[in-house]
């Protein structure tokens, strides 16, 4: 599954590929608010997993290896998660923001020094804040929050650049694809949350 194979000019894997198709799949799916976007999410960070660590991008491994847990317990949320209710999409509170920003940045620092220290990566503080930040965008979709779509927005946005650096040109569409359907999902749950607020 790792031979290189060219597709519409850009240089790509038949496992980077099905992890791209089940990552596009998923996204659309959240927007739509669709449970079974979960499933699709566990099936492309596993595939993903691999794809990252052969690019020696390991944060991004490992976020695969939690973004599947997050997955297990999102569905539940998603599911049962309003006493046993499903969820609504709600707005973040004033507080909630702070959590956020706080999480981000005491994860950066965490994740950054430990790929720094302990792994053979050649960009240890990109992969590191962007680690850092898919997991509070992960967290805030698993609890449905409008505000997961803008952190997705600028995690996103700085992930194209990382992996056309790393040589993984269609993943760094996908992420430009992601950007898009972030936005997309932004604008969809905004009027959700102000058609119900």
């Amino acid at each position: 599954m790792n031979d290189t194979l060219t597709l519409a000019g850009l240089t790509t894997t038949p496992l980077e590929l099905v992890s791209f198709l089940l990552a596009a799949t998923t996204v659309v799916l959240n927007i739509r608010q669709k449970h079974w976007a979960w499933l699709f999410s566990i099936a492309s960070s596993s595939t993903y997993a691999v794809v990252f660590f052969d690019a020696k991008l390991y944060g991004d491994m490992g976020l695969q290896f939690v973004f599947i847990a997050a997955s297990v317990w999102g569905w539940y949320q998603w599911l049962h998660g309003a006493g046993n209710q499903p969820l609504v999409v709600t707005r973040l509170r004033r507080g909630g923001w702070g959590w956020a920003i706080a999480g981000w940045a005491i994860g950066f620092v965490l994740l950054s020094q430990f790929l720094d220290r302990l792994t053979d990566t050649d960009v240890p503080h990109a992969d590191g804040f962007l680690t850092a930040g898919s997991l509070v965008g992960q967290l805030l979709l698993g609890r449905k929050k409008v505000e997961n779509w803008l952190i997705w927005i600028v995690v996103d946005v700085l992930y194209v650049g990382l992996y056309v650096y790393k040589g993984l040109i269609l993943t760094a569409v996908l992420y430009a694809v992601f950007v898009v359907l972030a936005y997309t999902g932004w604008r969809a749950w905004s009027n959700i949350a102000r058609r119900d607020a």
